[in-house]
Formats: structure tokens, C-alpha cells, sequence
């Protein structure tokens, strides 16, 4: 007991002090809000002390959705441009929480099933029930008073018959198929549908034939049995050259035919496919400029009609390779026999940039690459393709050295090539033009350099035979030296031209703005050979016959050998007042040339009058001139200003007909042009190794218009008078004058 009496104490004591605080309480509290009355602020010892203004300066911040520890340089590697890109989009999604539940939408399908199983399952059950209950009703109506043994024996019979009439509701009832199980538990909906097939299309296309011919060749035995006797000439000479050979000699020989047959087996594996290759590249090439090729067959500038004297220049092909790209073009040249075919100099004129040359030859057919592709360790300045041979290529190069290439040849050297010992030029050779065969029927051509000589080249089997036809000298600048020595300035030829009918007859321009016409004799040949008694007669024409072997009644005449071209200047004419860039005779009148030259000047000349007939002013360098060849009165001027010039000297005689810029940037020269011999295109080139083809429209190539019973006359006779009657009003001009 004693311990109680002091809990006791303690409740009662606990709860005074509660009254007492509520009385204290309500005695603060009475009449007013305590949230009014001052509080004092407990602050920690090491807050900051602020002023008023920092309390009351905002901070603004804005909340953004972007994830702060997201990424922002992931990298990953794209399979279409093989290289690792960075991802522009990151994913901000952060989660924080995520449980995996088995929750299922009531609308959903599953969820339809499941409630559908659930009523299935709940119906007999509900039914059952009912009848129990019914039963159960019946009984304590009739039976009230009777024991509950006999109602629980009711009841079970009661649910047996029901549980049988359930079972034959299930039989008699139609059962409905079991659904089927679905593999996981999402939403999965099977939907097909059938899309719309196009409708097939023929498309066909009708085209020239290619043309066909019909080859065939017997091989008699007697070809055969040559055939068979030659190989066995070459293989005796191989066991003849074995057997002269040392040991170690026929080690290396052995080595080098490995070598060499391994070579031949796989250049004969390309040559296999390289004409299929050519030939898809060219139907590639086709498909890809195939609106290129329609201009330049179909494409009229109906324009035209509405322009009296003027025209324009159509944009077609332009023709580039990677390995000419800091070359200038130096000569352009088209072949005779191939006329979608021409060759391609590339050098440069700059004396201090002097690095490789390139000879490349294009196809029309083939604008993307070049056919041919011949390389030069010094810059190549001039070209000629031969009339007759159009596979022979004659080239001029910076060195002084000259060459000749063969296309049928397979390697990039040249067959012919100039040394110091067969008289190369010492300095660089401007321009090259194959002539007519000499008295042997061998190959020559002519070619003229910067160091004054004028130099015929022949070929003779395997080397170039040289025979100088004149050396070029400055009028007026002989200098006597002492012993009665003279000294003669070298004047520098830069161009020349040989007379389209008259072949001993050229011209030549120099670097000091002169032409001279030149006149050569050809060196006379060496004539051996049996006669007879009948030709005895002629003998009395020879000088100095030598008459040998009397006694057989045969005799061999010689006439003199002189080998040195003896020449002569005709006339010289005071043309430019700086270098001329290019002579050339007029393809139809005999006597009408015409040079260009730096001094920004175009004049035509009568070779028999020593002033120029017309003189254009084009305003800059003009770098080349070239006449057309289905006109006597229309030729084509270049200038470094990137322009090209066609005049028509019948529609026009005082400008020109057509002013164009060529080339895309000003900077760019325009350096050669040549006309077509066939199609109504030219071609230029300019100092970065570019050459454009341009289609000149209807005004350019004006022809005589048919009159109602009339035949329109063509031909050269109708090019010389057109001509003729121009160069009649300038000379009268001159006369009255």
C-alpha cells in the first residue's frame, strides 16, 4: 500500500498543472490574434550578416524540364557516313520510381475476357442458390413442425436435382470455344490490309541500227605452214642468245621472263574487259550528259530570228582531269579522221613555274575522262595531228626537245623523240605542223623555237634526222666586230604557217612583231639506179652525170646531193607591236592570212600588199585566232579577258558578231580555240587546264538562202569571190586614199 498512495498523488498532480495552463492560456490569448504579437528570431552563429538592399535584392530563377545530369556529348558511330557523329536530341526523362503491377484495364480485352470467365463462373452458383432458397420456403410452409433431419435430407436431394438440371442446360447449351492464350500480358492486335499495285508499263524506244559488217578469211596451208616456220626462226634465236649468256645472265633472264609473263597474263586478263569497260563507261557517260547531247544535235537559239547581226555561244561539254589541274592549256589540235576526237597540250608560259607537261586526248562521247593520257617531264607548247596518219601525234616541248607519239602503241613514250645530238632547239619550240613526204615517202614535219631556227625533222626507222631550212635574223642589227667580223641578232620565231597549195611558201612570226614570208628549195635527192640505153636521152638534162659499168649497157646517173635547204625572204611585214601569237592562212583564198598578237590587235592581210586589209581592236591580249572552215569571212578570236570573238566579215566588217564570256571567273586566260572541221562547235582553253565545247548558233554559221528556182551555189569558188568582193571595197578605199 505504500507504494500506491504516491501515484495517486502524481495524477492529481498532472492534472492541475494542465488546468492551470489552460487558464494561463486563455488568459494571454484572450481578445487578440497571437500570430500578432513579436516573436524573438533565434539566429544560428554562423549566419551571414546582410544589409537591408541584399535582403530585398530577387533572385529569379527558371525551372526547366531539361535533366541536369543528362549527357549532352554522346557520340555514336552513323553506318552511312562512316564516321562518329554526335546525338543532336538527349533523352531528359529522369524516373524515380517504377513498380511493375497487374493491373488491367476494364475496357481492355483482357479485361473483358476475365469478367466474362468471372460470370460464367457465378451463374450456376446464383441459380443454385435460388432454388435452395425456394425450396427451403416450400418446406416450412407445408412442414413447419418438422425436425431438422428431415429438412437437411430435403436440401441434399434439392441441390442434386438442380446440379443435374444445371448439367443438362451445359449439354443441351452450345459450348463456346476456349480463348486463345495470349504470350504476355499487352495489348496485341493483329490488322491487315492490302495495298494498292501499281499497273505495269512497257516503255520502249527505237533507235538506229549500229552499222554491221560481214568478215571473213580463209587460212590456206601455206599460211599455216609460214606461221609455224616463223615460230620456230624465234625460238632457235632465244636458244642462240641462251647459249652466248653466263650462268648468272640466264638466272636474270629467267627472272625477268617470270616477270614478264606474269605481266602479259594480267595485262591480258584487262584487255579482256577493257573494251567492254570502254564501252559502258561511254553508255553511262551518255545517260549522264544526255541533255548535253541533245543540245548539241537538235538545239537551234530561236532567238536568232529576232537578233539581224548578232549571236550567241551555247555552254556544252567541259572537259577537265585532276592530273592536268595546274596546267595551263598550250594547243589544241582536232584529228582529221575522228572528228569527235581531239588532243590536248598542257604546259605553262610562265618562265619561273616550268614543271611537267601532259598530252591528253577527249572524246566527245566521253567528256568525263580522257582516252588517251601521255606525260612529259617538260611542259609540252605545240601539237599537230598528221592528216594522213591520224594516230601519229607530233609534239613541242618547253626544252627545245620535240617528239613524236603513236596512239597504236600501247606505252606512254614517245616513238620519236629529239636529243642534243640530233640538233634539238635550245630553246622552247612554239609550234609544230607536219608536212608532205619527202622524196623517199618518209615522214616530216616542221617546227620553229624561240632560238631563231626553222627546223625539218624526218623520220628515218627509229630517229628523227633534222636539216635546219633558215635561221631568223633582225633587220638592221648587225654589229661589226673587229677583223671585220659580223654579228647578227637571232630574230625569235614564235608562229608559222605553211601555204595550203603553195608548199614551199610560209610565214613566220616573231617575238618582234614582224612576219616574214619565206620562200624554201628543197634539198635535191640522190638519184642511183640501173638505165637503159633508151633513157640515154635524157641524160643531156642532168648536171654533172656520172656514167658507170659501160660494159653491161647500163648506167647509173647521180644527180647533185646537196642536203641544205637554201631559202630565201620574200617579203617582211611590220604586223604588232609586240610578240605575234599565231599566223594562219585562210582555207580558201590563196592569198589572205591572218596574225594576232599581245598588243591586244586582230589584222587580215593580202600577201601581196604589205599593209593589213582589217585591223580589230579587241581591247586585251588576244592569245589565239582560228578561221572557220565552212566560211571564208568567219573566224574566232580568244583574249585573256576571258572572252571569245566570232566575226562574220560578210554580215559585218567592222566588230564583232559575237562578244561572250567563256570562262566562269574573270581571273581565268583564255589561251587557244579551235573551229571543228565538221559540227558547228568550237573549243577552248584556258590557263587552268579547262576546255569548254560551244555550240555557235544559227546567226554564227549564216549560209545563202534558197530562192524558188534557184540552186544556192557552194563550194570554194563561192568562198574566194564572197571574199574577193571585200577585200576589192578595201583596196579601193586604200587607192582613193
Amino acid at each position: 500500500m505504500p507504494l500506491k498512495a504516491p501515484r495517486k498523488q502524481s495524477v492529481s498532480m498532472g492534472r492541475g498543472a494542465r488546468k492551470r495552463d489552460e487558464d494561463s492560456g486563455t488568459e494571454v490569448g484572450e481578445g487578440a490574434d497571437e500570430w500578432t504579437q513579436s516573436k524573438a528570431t533565434v539566429r544560428p552563429p554562423d549566419q551571414l550578416d546582410l544589409t537591408d538592399a541584399e535582403l530585398k535584392e530577387e533572385f529569379t530563377r527558371i525551372l526547366t524540364a531539361n535533366n541536369p545530369h543528362a549527357p549532352q556529348n554522346i557520340v555514336r558511330y552513323s553506318f552511312k557516313e562512316g564516321t562518329y557523329k554526335p546525338i543532336g536530341f538527349v533523352n531528359q526523362l529522369a524516373v524515380h520510381f517504377s513498380q511493375v503491377g497487374n493491373l488491367i484495364p476494364k475496357d481492355s480485352d483482357e479485361g473483358r475476357r476475365q469478367h466474362y470467365r468471372d460470370e460464367m463462373v457465378a451463374g450456376p452458383q446464383e441459380s443454385a442458390r435460388v432454388v435452395l432458397s425456394d425450396a427451403g420456403n416450400l418446406d416450412e410452409d407445408e412442414e413447419p413442425k418438422e425436425p431438422a433431419i428431415e429438412a437437411e435430407s430435403q436440401i441434399d436431394m434439392a441441390i442434386a436435382e438442380v446440379a443435374e438440371k444445371v448439367a443438362e442446360e451445359e449439354l443441351m447449351t452450345h459450348k463456346q470455344p476456349k480463348d486463345r492464350k495470349l504470350t504476355n500480358q499487352f495489348n496485341f492486335s493483329d490488322r491487315a490490309s492490302q495495298t494498292l499495285n501499281h499497273p505495269l508499263r512497257d516503255r520502249e524506244c527505237q533507235m538506229e541500227p549500229p552499222p554491221r559488217t560481214n568478215f571473213s578469211a580463209t587460212a590456206n596451208q601455206w599460211e599455216i605452214y609460214d606461221a609455224y616456220v616463223e615460230e620456230l626462226k624465234k625460238q632457235e634465236k632465244i636458244k642462240e642468245k641462251e647459249k652466248t649468256k653466263t650462268p648468272v645472265a640466264k638466272k636474270t633472264g629467267k627472272l625477268a621472263m617470270r616477270k614478264l609473263t606474269s605481266m602479259e597474263s594480267q595485262s591480258d586478263d584487262i584487255t579482256k574487259v577493257s573494251q567492254a569497260a570502254k564501252i559502258v563507261e561511254r553508255m553511262v557517260n551518255q545517260n549522264t550528259y544526255d541533255d548535253v547531247a541533245q543540245d548539241f544535235k537538235y538545239y537551234e537559239d530561236a532567238a536568232d530570228e529576232y537578233r539581224d547581226q548578232e549571236g550567241t555561244l551555247l555552254p556544252l561539254w567541259k572537259f577537265q582531269n585532276d592530273k592536268a589541274k595546274r596546267l595551263a592549256v598550250t594547243a589544241l589540235c582536232w584529228n582529221s579522221k575522228y572528228n569527235d576526237l581531239f588532243a590536248v597540250g598542257h604546259g605553262s608560259y610562265d618562265f619561273m613555274k616550268q614543271s611537267r607537261g601532259m598530252l591528253l586526248l577527249y572524246s566527245l562521247k566521253n567528256p568525263s575522262f580522257p582516252e588517251y593520257i601521255f606525260s612529259s617531264d617538260s611542259g609540252i607548247m605545240c601539237l599537230d595531228i598528221h592528216v594522213d596518219h591520224p594516230y601519229l601525234v607530233v609534239v613541242g616541248h618547253y626544252d627545245g626537245n620535240v617528239a613524236v607519239y603513236n596512239l597504236k602503241k600501247p606505252h606512254s613514250q614517245p616513238s620519236f623523240r629529239s636529243s642534243a645530238k640530233s640538233g634539238k632547239h635550245t630553246d622552247p619550240v612554239w609550234q609544230v605542223k607536219w608536212q608532205k613526204d619527202d622524196m623517199d615517202h618518209n615522214l616530216n614535219f616542221f617546227s620553229v623555237s624561240s632560238d631563231g631556227r626553222i627546223v625539218s625533222w624526218t623520220l628515218v626507222k627509229s630517229e628523227l634526222v633534222h636539216t635546219d631550212v633558215i635561221k631568223l635574223k633582225v633587220e638592221g642589227s648587225t654589229t661589226e666586230v673587229s677583223e671585220g667580223l659580223e654579228l647578227h641578232t637571232v630574230g625569235c620565231g614564235t608562229a608559222f604557217d605553211f601555204h595550203k597549195e603553195i608548199d614551199y611558201m610560209f610565214l613566220v612570226g616573231t617575238e618582234e612583231g614582224k612576219i616574214y614570208k619565206v620562200k624554201q628549195h628543197r634539198p635535191h635527192q640522190l638519184l642511183i639506179g640501173p638505165l637503159g640505153p633508151e633513157h640515154l636521152g635524157s641524160l643531156k638534162y642532168l648536171t654533172n652525170p656520172v656514167l658507170t659499168d659501160l660494159s653491161a649497157h647500163q648506167f647509173c646517173k647521180a644527180s647533185w646531193c646537196s642536203k641544205s635547204y637554201s631559202s630565201q625572204f620574200l617579203d617582211t611585214y611590220d604586223a604588232h607591236n609586240m610578240a605575234v601569237d599565231a599566223v594562219t592562212w585562210n582555207p580558201y583564198h590563196t592569198k589572205v592570212f591572218m596574225s594576232c598578237s599581245s598588243d591586244w590587235t586582230v589584222k587580215i592581210w593580202d600577201h601581196t600588199i604589205k599593209t593589213p586589209m582589217f585591223i580589230y581592236d579587241l581591247n586585251s591580249a588576244v592569245g589565239d585566232v582560228s578561221w572557220a572552215p565552212y566560211s571564208s569571212t568567219v573566224f574566232a578570236a580568244v583574249t585573256t579577258d576571258g572572252k571569245a570573238h566570232v566575226f562574220d566579215l560578210a554580215i559585218n566588217k567592222y566588230e564583232a558578231i559575237c562578244n561572250q564570256p567563256v570562262v566562269a571567273k574573270k581571273k581565268n586566260k583564255i589561251t587557244h580555240v579551235q573551229f571543228n572541221p565538221i559540227y558547228p562547235i568550237i573549243i577552248v582553253g584556258d590557263d587552268r587546264g579547262h576546255i569548254t565545247c560551244l555550240k555557235l548558233s544559227p546567226n554564227l554559221r549564216k549560209m545563202p538562202k534558197e530562192k524558188k528556182g534557184q540552186e544556192v551555189q557552194k563550194g570554194p569558188a563561192v568562198e574566194i569571190t564572197k571574199l574577193d568582193k571585200l577585200l576589192n571595197l578595201v583596196r579601193e578605199v586604200k587607192t582613193k586614199t
